[in-house]
């Protein structure tokens, strides 16, 4: 006798953790971080504030953060300027007063004011922050610093050995202190100003 055919193996589930994490619930997280940190700081912080506020389970937080740290990184995130190309203007000056249009762009957004300030301070004690924040924060910087100063000293413009720390103490560190530290705004003309100050002091070695 030929065997009957077999029936068909049942469809199998999608496991319930395959699930697709809705986007306006990790907004609402996000949105609930930066009020959690406002209110209460990075030490007081707890995932049951955020998901509280957020009017969300622990687990919806969970899903996404394994821990409170890694959920403010997710913000500190835009700081890195990881997507960003190197600038090509064609000059130092012209590169130079890019980077300081972008990073005067980034250090008005809320994080920069709500997150990071609270951030170095805990970094001071923690030295496991401290790694994570400087990942977060410096490497895309350094990537672009890198190129400009590379590309500069390609066509002439800087001598060989300059160096792309130099050049984002010179740039980050007059912005960082005026729109996060003071707070006061950018006057008209004073990212020109930075940006030939930043070119001088980068030849001046």
């Amino acid at each position: 006798m030929t065997p009957e055919p077999a029936a068909p193996a049942p469809a199998r589930r999608a496991p319930a953790g395959a699930a697709v994490l809705r986007e306006d619930v990790t907004e609402a997280i996000r949105a609930a971080v930066l009020d959690e940190l406002a209110a209460v700081g990075f030490a007081r912080m707890s995932i049951e504030g955020i998901a509280r506020r957020a009017g969300v389970g622990k687990t919806a937080v969970y899903r996404r953060w394994k821990s409170k740290l890694h959920l403010v990184l997710d913000l500190v995130e835009v700081f890195a300027v990881d997507g960003l190309p190197v600038p090509a203007t064609g000059s130092l000056y012209g590169d130079v007063r890019a980077l300081l249009e972008v990073m005067s762009h980034v250090l008005r957004h809320p994080v920069a004011s709500a997150v990071i300030p609270d951030l170095l301070v805990e970094a001071a004690r923690n030295p496991e922050i401290a790694d994570a924040v400087r990942g977060a924060l410096l490497e895309g910087q350094r990537r672009l610093a890198a190129g400009i100063v590379g590309e500069a000293v390609a066509r002439g413009e800087l001598p060989e050995g300059a160096d792309p720390e130099r050049a984002l103490d010179l740039a980050i560190g007059p912005l960082y202190w005026r729109q996060v530290v003071v707070r006061d705004a950018v006057p008209a003309g004073y990212l020109d100003e930075l940006g030939r100050a930043v070119v001088a002091g980068l030849r001046a070695v």
